[in-house]
């Protein structure tokens, strides 16, 4: 046997710091069969991010195809997977929502002609919870694809945007997290930001626009050292075999048929201007189907996207749109709650040719999610879960799970909708929202936003303001550096659009923001201009639409949702209140008819269909844990007589006595000359000694005052 030492190959080595904390890239060393592989270090924070394309491009499709995987490894945190296998299976919701955080600004940056199928995985192999691999991971992303040969417009860079006490925070570290008012993902380019995903506090316009002009800043140096390393290191960039297109057959249809694309187009109906555009087909197949043959059935598709987005992006520029309303005219609106029965919540939201149905489910905090993920946060109350039939878009398909775009309204939703939830304290339910789309033309996501915020305040969800979100559009003419901005877009406008800027919020400020491009890129002032007529008009949907119909979460829950409560008890007493075996807990449920639920903190969460079995519940607990308090007054009765004195309840099990001496101001012969079995009294503790017993008196001025006045407690 022969064996043979190999030696690794040279390594290059890039070091910088961002937001204070050391930030490596490395390459050369690791998955060297990939097209380029790079190890990101930020603090301990540790990434593999690599790129890797097909040789030959993918027959048969209209689109790049792209994937982003972001893959969380549990190692990472030190952790082994729950589960049967022991092993991680399909991605977390979190980590599809970090890949398409990372897929948003960098796919627009790809030619849109490619079709060699690209992926870009980044795996996690160490998490330092000061530096985010969210970040490593999309700066390696970014690095990995720059200094590659695939084809690609880049570099980007990203950072996390914090604010606290005034101040903008950086790449937050955890702590810092935990006090933060908002958690702002920006990427960019040299000269652009290219993605913003917010979610915030009621974050006023100003602060979250000063706080991307501050990020984008910080972002520079970063830049500059991709492109150094792009310079130095980089691989020369691949030729690929550009998509097939018939442009003779375009330029036909553009120099002389455009007019019959823009009468399809003018119309406020989706379905019209589909049937429209199928008659424009029936007719150059008719007519230019000897000359072009199968072309026409072949390119129909980019045909269409390409002579549509004509029409569009000129018609904008010129302030037209599609449907004939004004630039920032917002579709008709409707609401509606309370329509569905037996559910807890129920709220319709229509906008234009979209319409959203959210239902609003309470249940105990038994039902919380927790989640086995590299991730700080491991468990949350509210859910919120988005579904997008084929029938809301008019498709004969069946319904599978959840895909990634699903999954990211969602969470979109989500997040506008936290910061206005109240406290458990204060509400101790777990809370679900399912919104379901059943007719989609444009920003379902938003719609969704509005009609969850009707559903929980029909559920009687004491929000603390409702929430309302809106999307904005932009076209630009690269030529004459022309930009116009519209508000609450349509489906043909955000296809053929630009930009999908979606805010959400109150009337105070932003609680989420989800930005989607298909340009190099926003400036500082067409994010301005889009945070300004969002606010606008989000306020006028709240004030005139919403607010009407409900203006403000019900009083009383509905008769189908579980009535809660809460107790919190010592740590200590825990073990009392479970006894042995469970049999006191079982006892207070099956003489209480409600269901609780004991954590670990001391926090019980107590629920039952009606509430007076809470109450009840409530009171045997409160029972068992009480422990009175020197110098306090309490209302009791007298279970037993001594001739030494007497012996009062202060809760059911818990007892103290009374001396002969101590049951009234003046000297008493026999305790049954003023207490006997079964009366009601007032006493006041005096003493606890240190075996536990409890001395009583009524001798106490308060106690006489109350005892003559015949006082009982409220």
């Amino acid at each position: 046997m022969i064996i043979q030492k190999r030696e690794f190959p040279q390594t290059c080595k890039y070091e910088t710091e961002l937001a204070g904390r050391a930030l490596s890239f490395e390459t050369g060393k690791l998955a060297e069969l990939a097209n380029s592989a790079v190890l990101v270090r930020y603090g301990e924070t540790t990434v593999l991010c690599t790129v890797t394309a097909s040789e030959r491009p993918r027959d048969g499709i209209d689109y790049f195809p792209l994937s982003v995987d972001f893959e969380e490894k549990l190692y990472s945190v030190g952790r082994i997977p729950g589960g049967y296998l022991r092993r991680e299976g399909r991605p977390s919701n979190q980590a599809i929502l970090v890949s398409r955080v990372i897929d948003r600004p960098m796919r627009p940056l790809f030619p849109s002609d490619l079709r060699n199928d690209v992926i870009v995985c980044c795996t996690v192999l160490s998490v330092d919870r000061d530096c985010s691999p969210e970040i490593a991971a999309m700066l390696g992303a970014s690095c990995a694809t720059h200094i590659s040969d695939v084809p690609w417009g880049g570099p980007i860079a990203g950072i996390q945007l914090g604010y606290s006490d005034g101040k903008y925070l950086f790449n937050p570290t955890l702590a810092e997290r935990e006090t933060s008012q908002m958690t702002v993902t920006i990427a960019a380019t040299k000269e652009k930001v290219v993605m913003i995903e917010a979610a915030a506090n009621e974050i006023p316009e100003d602060v979250m626009y000063g706080g991307i002009v501050e990020a984008h800043k910080l972002l520079q140096p970063i830049i500059a050292l991709f492109e150094t390393m792009r310079s130095e290191i980089g691989k020369e960039k691949f030729s690929y075999d550009h998509a097939a297109f018939n442009d003779e057959l375009y330029n036909e249809l553009y120099h002389n048929r455009l007019d019959r694309v823009e009468r399809a187009m003018d119309t406020d109906d989706k379905n019209i201007r589909e049937a429209r555009m199928k008659e424009f087909y029936d007719e150059i197949k008719e007519t230019l189907g000897g000359q072009f043959g199968d072309d026409i059935d072949t390119y129909w598709e980019e045909l269409k996207y390409r002579l549509q987005k004509k029409v569009v992006k000129r018609w904008l520029l010129d302030g037209k749109r599609v449907d004939g309303r004004a630039m920032n005219e917002i579709r008709p609106l409707a609401a509606e709650v309370g329509m569905i029965p037996r559910v807890h919540g129920s709220g319709l939201f229509t906008r234009g040719q979209t319409q959203v149905l959210s239902i609003c489910t309470l249940d105990t905090m038994q039902m919380a999610q927790n989640f086995d993920t590299i991730f700080d946060e491991e468990s949350k109350r509210y859910l919120h879960h988005y579904n997008f039939p084929g029938f809301s878009v008019g498709e004969a398909k069946p319904s599978r799970s959840p895909g990634r775009r699903e999954i990211g309204h969602g969470a979109l939703a989500e997040n506008a909708l936290i910061p206005v939830l109240p406290a458990v304290e204060d509400f101790p339910y777990a809370i679900r929202v399912v919104s379901e789309v059943l007719s989609s033309n444009g920003s379902t996501s938003q719609g969704s936003v509005c009609g969850s915020t009707l559903a929980l305040m029909d559920a009687g969800v004491p929000i603390k303001r409702p929430v309302a979100g809106i999307s904005c559009g932009l076209i630009t003419d690269s030529d004459t550096n022309r930009w116009t901005t519209f508000i609450d877009i349509q489906g043909v406008e955000d296809f053929h659009g630009e930009m999908d800027f979606k805010v959400a919020g109150t009337a105070v400020g932003i609680t989420a923001i989800q930005m989607d491009l298909k340009n190099d890129g926003l400036t500082f002032e067409v994010i301005k201009n889009a945070l300004e007529i969002t606010r606008e008009a989000r306020v006028q949907i709240l004030d005139e639409i919403m607010l009407p119909v409900i203006a403000e979460p019900r009083k009383e829950l509905s008769q189908y949702a579980p009535k809660m409560v809460s107790v919190r008890i010592d740590v200590e007493k825990i073990r009392e209140v479970i006894g042995s075996g469970g049999k006191v807990v079982q006892k207070i449920v099956a003489e209480s008819g409600a269901k609780v639920d004991i954590e670990e903190d001391g926090m019980i969460y107590i629920s039952a269909i009606d509430i007076e079995c809470c109450l009840k519940a409530k009171a045997m607990i409160e029972n068992i844990v009480f422990v009175p308090k020197v110098g306090e007054m309490y209302y009791g009765q007298v279970v037993r007589i001594l001739p030494i004195g007497a012996f009062v309840d202060l809760v059911p099990g818990k007892d103290g006595m009374i001396h002969i001496s101590k049951l009234e101001p003046r000297r008493v012969e026999k305790v049954e000359d003023v207490l006997n079995v079964g009366d009601w009294t007032w006493v006041k503790v005096m003493e606890i000694d240190d075996r536990g017993r409890v001395n009583l008196s009524r001798r106490d001025p308060d106690v006489q005052r109350k005892i003559q006045l015949g006082e009982k407690p409220a």
